[in-house]
């Protein structure tokens, strides 16, 4: 006799662009089925029953075909009212994401969603108010915490290997291509202002919760974004005009005097060995972590480099570094919160990545294009709804 199946029915909305399909669709739901489902304490599983939403008819059917799945809708409203739905998960473009969550909340369903929460810290205030006194359960995507990497710098942190922390430096980014002798990889609207694109929009809430968990609290922003590219070309072949920045340039204070700078940027080609990388540095050792690695430089290892531009470099700085060992096994990020907030749902686990998490970098990206503008630091006040 089998396991029993705990069926529990999942609208994933934007499900046709490269996100939703690759890394929720693919690479947490589908995955999460073809492991035999999500283990509850009871004996049971769980069993994602995805129902695919788009505007595309032709796209979703392909989608719903190629994976052998039935359920798809075009209709948002209709496909709420199906029976068995209990969680909406959101990942079109930011611009369209208030409108549809606030209708799934009045619904009653449970609502996951990619980040960020809304165009602006109003919006996404509003949902998490919304979402609390509607009683439903509600979290935002903040993969990054997920990665081999990171949870490795986060084990570091919490051990106290930096000591006193001094400082983190951030490079992210990589060449999007323009659109005209290659194919773009990266979707035309985040480079269009008006249709909620731009690098800090989309990075600026990252890096608030990457900061906030791993390392200490944001206390201000600086930044300075850039157009570097002015004009691209879209899907269709068009040439337009990029309005939203492409390139953002951050300082931030952390609590306890930590500085940390974060270079983003899709105009730039990559020089190191994962497409993001942070260097912390303390009093006791320092650390660079990618999405996977993690290497480490304590205090009594550290060498004694001299500064002679007249001759060439002796040392192999790189191989003065030591790895640290996985000792775990570091599943899909994606999957991982996807699991994470189906336990939430379901078997009421633990969850802290909720609106009021997800609010919190939409807060830091609205400051961030503020203090651009206006060419100042911007402290970071505590939000009023934040948990």
């Amino acid at each position: 006799m089998g396991t029993e199946r705990r069926p529990i029915g999942i609208i994933l909305n934007g499900v046709t662009g490269r996100m939703g399909y690759r890394q929720h669709l693919v690479r947490s739901i589908l995955a999460i089925r073809d492991d035999g489902g999500l283990p509850l304490d009871d004996g049971t599983v769980l069993w994602p029953e995805p129902i695919l939403l788009g505007r595309n008819e032709v796209k979703l059917r392909t989608l719903a075909d190629k994976h052998g799945l039935t359920e798809w809708s075009t209709d948002l409203t209709e496909a709420l009212a199906r029976p068995g739905v209990e969680i909406y998960f959101d990942t079109q473009i930011t611009g369209a994401r208030m409108p549809a969550i606030t209708q799934a909340i009045a619904a009653g369903k449970h609502v996951y969603t990619e980040k960020p929460l809304a165009s602006d810290l109003t919006g996404a205030l509003e949902l998490a108010r919304l979402a609390d006194e509607a009683g439903i359960k509600h979290g935002v995507v903040q993969d990054k915490l997920f990665l081999p990497g990171l949870r490795k710098l986060k084990r570091l942190v919490d051990g106290g290997f930096f000591g006193r922390i001094l400082s983190v430096r951030g490079e992210f980014g990589y060449w999007v291509f323009e659109g005209d002798w290659q194919e773009a990889q990266r979707p035309s609207w985040n480079y269009r202002v008006e249709d909620g694109g731009g690098i800090i929009a989309d990075m600026f809430c990252h890096w608030r919760y990457v900061l906030d968990e791993i390392v200490a609290p944001v206390r201000s922003v600086q930044a300075l974004g850039a157009i570097h590219i002015p004009e691209r070309v879209d899907e269709d072949g068009k040439p337009y005009a990029a309005t939203a920045d492409d390139a953002a340039y951050g300082i931030f204070e952390l609590d306890g005097g930590i500085v940390a700078q974060i270079n983003s940027s899709w105009a730039t080609r990559v020089f190191r060995d994962e497409l993001v990388e942070f260097q912390v540095d303390g009093t006791e050792g320092s650390a660079v972590a990618g999405l996977r690695r993690c290497r480490v430089q304590h205090r009594s290892m550290t060498p004694k480099p001299v500064w002679n531009p007249d001759l060439p470099a002796t040392h192999d700085f790189r191989a003065q570094w030591q790895e640290i060992p996985d000792n775990a096994d570091f599943g899909n990020g994606f999957r991982a919160q996807w699991e994470a907030f189906l336990l939430h749902v379901v078997a009421d686990a633990p969850f802290r990545w909720d609106f009021h998490s997800g609010a919190r970098g939409v807060q830091l990206a609205e400051l961030g294009l503020r203090a651009w503008k206006e060419g100042r630091r911007i402290d970071v006040p505590e939000l009023g709804l934040a948990t």
